[in-house]
């Protein structure tokens, strides 16, 4: 989970700033022991994290003009994923 401009220059250079970080191109330990083309991925969603905590202010979340909330799918694969929103506060 993160923010981000949701357009699609900001979108394309995310996708390529990740990719630098843990390219498709390495050889990754998890690869040789399940073969199944993810071990990048399981890399780029340990360096983004699982989580984001936002402010929210009146019922709103308290985001800038052009933020948005997105859910990354960092795997080789599409998958059905479940995203849990949890309110802490008074």
């Amino acid at each position: 989970m993160t923010t981000i401009e949701f357009e699609p220059g900001v979108v394309q250079d995310l996708k390529e700033a990740i990719n630098r970080l843990a390219s498709g191109d390495l050889a990754y330990a998890h690869e040789l022991a399940w073969h199944d083309g993810n071990g990048r991925s399981h890399v780029q969603a340990a360096l983004l994290g699982p989580s984001i905590a936002l402010p929210i202010r009146r019922a709103r979340l308290m985001l800038e003009t052009w933020q948005q909330v997105v859910a990354i799918n960092h795997d080789n694969r599409s998958r059905s994923r479940k995203v849990e929103v949890i309110l802490l506060g008074v």
